[in-house]
């Protein structure tokens, strides 16, 4: 897909860290973005720089999601672009001090995770038919999730976040196969481990020490440096129901 004013595009989790910088990403040339996201002061201050807007969207929710693209679907007339980077990871072990995981929050887990990247997929999809070709190839959209490492090689305190990683990596291809016929293509992000609001927090050693980890280049991931990948799925027509792994050849200890 050729970049161009002409193409809309929705981030999810867009009003801060991965999400921010494919925003940015693809506003630099020249795509109209909307970002989709929970806090509203600091999507609306990001939309802002972008020269977009701005939904106030519950991915887990449906009835929101529905609202939010209803409102891209007025303002823009259609949709070329998802990329889903929503996403919470609480820690919390299967048992611990003898007590179960809570059900609730393994829910919400894999209810903001993986249903919340479903329901934006599948609804952006819908739209996404609906549009005139783009190529020759007949491509009318492309959706980009995001899972994790952690997906293949989860720690301990991850099982709801893994589970839910896990899953996107599981439903890539099959939404690839299932959309097709639409020209609709589909691949999935697996970061490593990246410089996002959570780790900014972080001391500096802690920082270090993680990125030692790294084997090369040994450092944390920069967003840009997702942003630039989520945008070459965009544009390379031949890269669908594939899941990369972006991590700098890590694989996580168990702790």
């Amino acid at each position: 897909m050729k970049l161009s004013d002409s193409i809309s595009a929705v981030v999810t989790g867009g009003a801060s860290g991965l999400g921010s910088a494919v925003a940015g990403e693809l506003a630099s040339a020249g795509v109209h973005v909307t970002l989709f996201d929970m806090n509203a002061e600091a999507g609306e201050a990001r939309a802002a720089e972008l020269g977009g807007a701005f939904q106030r969207v519950d991915v887990s929710d449906p009835d929101s999601v529905a609202q939010g693209f209803a409102a891209v679907k007025a303002a823009r007339g259609g949709l070329q672009i998802l990329v889903n980077c929503a996403g919470i990871g609480p820690a919390a072990k299967t048992v611990s001090r003898g007590e179960p995981h809570d059900p609730a929050l393994f829910s919400k887990v894999v209810g903001v995770n993986l249903i919340g990247s479903f329901n934006c997929a599948s609804q952006a999809a819908a739209l996404m038919a609906g549009n005139d070709p783009l190529t020759e190839d007949g491509e009318r959209g492309v959706i980009v999730n995001t899972a994790s490492v952690a997906a293949y090689d989860g720690q301990i305190g991850q099982v709801a976040y893994s589970a839910s990683k896990g899953g996107i990596v599981g439903m890539t291809l099959p939404m690839a196969r299932d959309l097709s016929q639409s020209g609709i293509r589909v691949c999935t992000i697996a970061p490593g481990i990246f410089m996002t609001p959570l780790l900014a927090g972080l001391p500096e050693d802690v920082q270090t020490s993680l990125g030692q980890q790294v084997p090369f280049p040994s450092r944390l991931g920069d967003p840009s440096e997702f942003a630039a990948l989520a945008r070459h799925i965009v544009e390379n027509a031949m890269l669908n129901g594939e899941v990369i792994r972006l991590d700098g050849a890590i694989r996580m200890a168990p702790r």
